[in-house]
């Protein structure tokens, strides 16, 4: 075997298993049987021959290939086999020289010099299907909860799909019910709307998107968890999503002991599989925890490749991979879809920010803030008075307000911030007891509204509130007629 510029040629003719023969040669009970036409359609994608190069060098996470180059190219997918005869999946990421440069999706323990690369023309998509909904995937899309094989849908969504044009989008108009009360009114989001949830570790923003994906008016719940600990994973399933949450949910993981490559695949994935939905005419709700995590993993990636770093090591990549990513969220195109010929549906995409040190204007979290239509700040002050969920109500806004809501909802809304900004200029004279009442008539009202207010924000995790209900609380606080 040598290394040469030209790939290996190797030709593969597999005959198919009797069972499944006599299977293919009954036609009408395959049209009933969806897994076994999800099967016949991964089998015609398959290539007769497969190609491949050899491992030359191997420095950190990056592993040099010959003979692929002139095959392949960024963001290839192909399978890499160690000494133990083992293959796993690994990326194209990049060149140099004659070499090929590959990151895997596993540990590279057992590999060396030799070890084979195969490249066997697969393209970097999923085939999500209806059927995936109440599942737990991987960043591939294989299923991770023992609940058996899932149905290959007929249509490739490219993991790296380009956003729909600007000029092709429907206008965000409709707001969408999220079922918690702080949102609902003071940060009112319509359909196709993103936002940003931005907290620091161990504030509350995994127990409020469980109560999105189990409160929220939306058809199908896309969740993305990327760089979770993997403890976390079967709580936020089991114990805050419930069996409520997950029959409308598609939940996609990737822990944090998992390679760069497989934390970034994930996001793309949730995007794919959300898209997949908006392209039925689905209200999709897409939830990632978190945006931060996916920026460290091409950080990782960019850092590895040799890109040179920028803020806090950020590769400049990173700031191009992230509006890619969100602006892929949003609203469906006003043209009826080519792959259902039903109008889209909508993304309204949720995103959580990891706010590292208690800065919030540190790169991922402003370059995030400038392109999503909102953010939610939750406060780890809040949280440690144990008011949940932690949001501070002065500090988060929503674009598309106040076009969504009618004008006396809009007044509420005014009055109820008016008294929470006056009460937080004057708190710490008035917690040390320095203020007098009836020094000043707003800041006495403000007193006398901010406990009501305060419960009025907070919610627990196993209470469902509407608009209707909210705005009706909020009449009733000051005693007004909606």
């Amino acid at each position: 075997m040598n290394s040469d510029d030209t790939a290996q040629n190797l030709e593969v003719n597999l005959p198919l298993p009797e069972a499944l023969q006599n299977d293919m040669s009954n036609d009408e009970a395959n049209l009933d049987n969806p897994m076994l036409k999800g099967l016949y359609a991964e089998i015609e994608r398959l290539d007769s021959t497969s190609h491949y190069g050899f491992v030359t060098t191997i420095v950190g996470s990056i592993i040099e290939v010959s003979g692929l180059q002139k095959l392949v190219s960024v963001g290839s997918i192909c399978r890499i086999e160690n000494r133990k005869k083992k293959s796993f999946p690994c990326e194209i990421v990049g060149f140099k020289g004659d070499q090929s440069l590959v990151m895997a999706y596993a540990s590279i323990e057992g590999l060396g010099p030799g070890c084979c690369v195969f490249y066997e023309g697969q393209s970097n998509v999923i085939y999500p299907h209806d059927s995936w909904l109440g599942r737990t995937l991987d960043a591939f899309g294989s299923p991770v909860d023992e609940k058996g094989g899932l149905v290959s849908g007929p249509s490739a969504y490219e993991l790296n799909a380009s956003p729909i044009p600007a000029h092709q989008r429907r206008l965000v108009e409709n707001r969408i019910d999220l079922g918690v009360r702080a949102m609902n009114t003071f940060t009112t989001c319509c359909a196709g709307q993103r936002m940003g949830i931005f907290a620091g570790s161990g504030v509350g923003k995994s127990v409020l998107l469980s109560m999105l994906a189990k409160f929220s008016k939306a058809d199908i719940i896309i969740i993305g968890l990327l760089g979770e600990r993997g403890r976390e994973v079967r709580e936020f399933i089991d114990r805050h999503l419930g069996m409520e949450g997950m029959a409308r949910s598609v939940v996609i993981v990737a822990t944090s002991d998992e390679p760069a490559l497989m934390r970034r695949r994930a996001a793309y994935t949730t995007m794919s599989v959300a898209e997949y939905f908006r392209d039925q005419g689905k209200e999709v709700l897409c939830l990632m925890d978190s945006v931060t995590r996916f920026a460290m993993a091409l950080r990782e990636i960019g850092l590895s490749v040799g890109e040179p770093p920028t803020t806090k090591g950020y590769t400049p990549n990173v700031f191009v991979e992230l509006p890619r990513l969100l602006e892929r969220a949003g609203p469906g195109s006003d043209r009826k879809n080519d792959r259902s010929h039903n109008e889209m549906g909508n993304i309204t995409g949720l995103f959580t920010v990891l706010v590292e040190g208690g800065d919030d204007n540190e790169p991922i979290s402003d370059t995030t803030r400038g392109i999503l239509d909102g953010h939610i700040m939750m406060d780890r002050k809040i949280a440690e008075r144990g008011r949940f969920p932690a949001i501070n109500i002065l500090r988060s806004i929503s674009r598309t307000m106040p076009d969504c809501n009618d004008a006396y909802e809009s007044d509420l809304i005014k009055r109820a911030r008016g008294y929470l900004s006056t009460y937080d200029d004057m708190e710490e004279l008035i917690r040390l007891g320095a203020y007098r009442e009836g020094s000043n008539p707003n800041v006495d009202e403000a007193i006398s509204f901010f406990d009501k207010l305060d419960d009025f924000i907070s919610q627990n995790k196993d209470e469902k509130i509407t608009f209707q209900d909210g705005f009706e609380q909020l009449e009733n606080i000051f005693s007004v007629e909606i």
